[in-house]
């Protein structure tokens, strides 16, 4: 998930190849306040929806492999696939949504899961599960495009940094929800009920998007439409605070150019970039390599490893999606004052350690209850820092012309990361043994940390002058002639 940096000015939300401007809603009373909240926890649907996906297949996953016969890998691909789609629907959604508008194009994601979600559930073999999971991982993709550009842009600035939090809650709340679906529907084996249950939002997103939800007033004012952004952002505020600040949002829009598309991409390779860039796509792979998906997608499966019978074990998991979703806001709200480094080091290292001790129960046999407060606290340690850190600094650390090209590269190999990860970590598991392969995600969390205190920089309170200085004297880079301003 991103998070948008306080203050105005340009801003890039998601995965869009399109810039994002500050969303012209602010001087808004409370009656307006109370309606765009409405409209951000609809939209955050989207997050839920993103964290419910992924994270049911986890428990429903102990009933398919019954139930088709699958072998490992086609364990994983029943997993991976979701992840695959989820690159290809991310890398396509900021094209239409620029094209169609971000109201249309999240109930279209509404109803792909709904498709998706179908499919899955009326399954009569691995291929078409790995059908359904495929159409569902278009909408996850997407929706984590979408849902943070929409919200960026529908938000006054007063609030803006909360409601972009907004979705990154949903998601964890996404994956607790899902866990307990599990657990609601383990004494039956009713793996069908649990995707089946994802059917209920995916409508809500569909239903909000036709008779609910606004377009956005910067999409409505970009293609043109100022009578109806005019109209919008005067039901929330006055007629004379709408003049104003679509006025602001042209002079902005003029300043910044139109931003991203193919000149976007081609600025990542520029000398003054390309520091931010090792940066960002590091961390992006960092943040998958470190293990947290083999949690969150097998959590059940590897406490059942341990001995636990696979009701017990999602019983167990519940603890991890509960402490994942704790240690998520408690990142909220210090991240803005401990600093992006210090959570990012703390995190690494936490991750180092419990990942390392995961490992050395399997291999040692230790007891299921160890294996499980190991997992806790790597989700705890992972949640605080490493998590939301990454979605804040992608955004932070571009220089203004090359930040929608460069959070869009960093995603996508964090969404690559998440794939191979997804997919691999059975069969190897098989090959080299649990613990050994826990090891190895351990010694990445630790090289991870060794980057981050030699390369990353802190960005709290910095301007883009002042962090684009500090990078590069991290990279031995000279100084530029003149700053880009931010």
């Amino acid at each position: 998930m991103d998070r948008a940096r306080p203050g105005g000015g340009p801003d890039v939300q998601g995965f869009s190849s399109a810039t994002v401007y500050e969303g012209p809603l602010a001087e808004v009373p409370p009656d307006g306040l109370r309606k765009i909240w409405l409209w951000a926890v609809l939209i955050a649907v989207g997050g839920f929806l993103f964290g419910f996906d992924t994270g049911v297949i986890s428990g429903a996953l102990l009933y398919i492999k019954t139930d088709f016969g699958l072998n490992s890998f086609e364990q994983s691909s029943v997993v991976s696939v979701l992840v695959l789609g989820a690159m290809v629907g991310a890398m396509g959604s900021g094209r239409i949504a620029d094209r169609i508008g971000r109201r249309r194009i999240l109930g279209l994601e509404g109803l792909v899961f709904l498709v998706g979600t179908v499919i899955a559930v009326l399954s009569t073999g691995y291929a078409m599960l790995v059908l359904g999971r495929l159409v569902l991982g278009l909408a996850v993709g997407g929706a984590s495009a979408t849902v943070p550009v929409y919200l960026s842009e529908i938000s006054p600035k007063e609030i803006r940094g909360r409601t972009l939090t907004l979705n990154q809650l949903l998601i964890t709340i996404g994956i607790l929800v899902a866990y307990l679906t599990n657990l609601a529907f383990s004494g039956a084996g009713d793996w069908r009920a649990m995707i089946g249950i994802g059917a209920v939002p995916a409508a809500v997103i569909v239903a909000a998007s036709l008779w609910v939800l606004p377009e956005s007033a910067a999409w409505l004012a970009a293609r043109g439409d100022r009578d109806e952004a005019r109209r919008l952002v005067a039901s929330v505020t006055n007629e004379a605070t709408a003049d104003r600040l679509l006025d602001r949002y042209d002079r902005g829009r003029a300043r910044e150019g139109d931003g991203g598309g193919a000149a976007g991409w081609r600025t990542l390779l520029a000398a003054d970039v390309r520091p931010a860039l090792v940066v960002g796509l590091a961390l992006a792979a960092v943040q998958q390599f470190g293990g947290i998906n083999t949690i969150i997608y097998y959590a059940p499966t590897i406490i059942e490893e341990t001995g636990l019978t696979a009701s017990n074990s999602i019983v167990y998991s519940i603890a991890i999606g509960v402490i994942n979703l704790v240690m998520t806001l408690i990142a909220i709200r210090v991240i803005d004052r401990s600093g992006r480094r210090p959570l990012l080091l703390f995190s690494l290292g936490a991750m180092t350690v419990m990942m390392a001790l995961l490992g050395l129960s399997f291999v040692a046999d230790w007891s299921s209850g160890l294996s499980l407060v190991c997992m806790v606290l790597y989700i705890a340690g992972y949640a605080v820092g490493t998590g939301p850190v990454f979605w804040t600094l992608i955004g932070e650390i571009f220089p203004p012309r090359a930040r929608a090209a460069g959070s869009s590269a960093s995603t996508a190999v964090n969404w690559l990361a998440n794939f191979v990860v997804s997919l691999i970590f059975l069969p190897i598991a098989k090959v080299i043994g649990q613990g050994e392969t826990f090891w190895i995600f351990a010694v990445i969390a630790g090289i991870g940390w060794v980057f981050v205190s030699r390369f990353v920089p802190e960005t709290k309170e910095r301007d883009f002058t002042e962090v684009d200085a500090d990078l590069r004297s991290r990279f031995g880079r000279p100084a530029p002639a003149s700053a880009d301003p931010d």
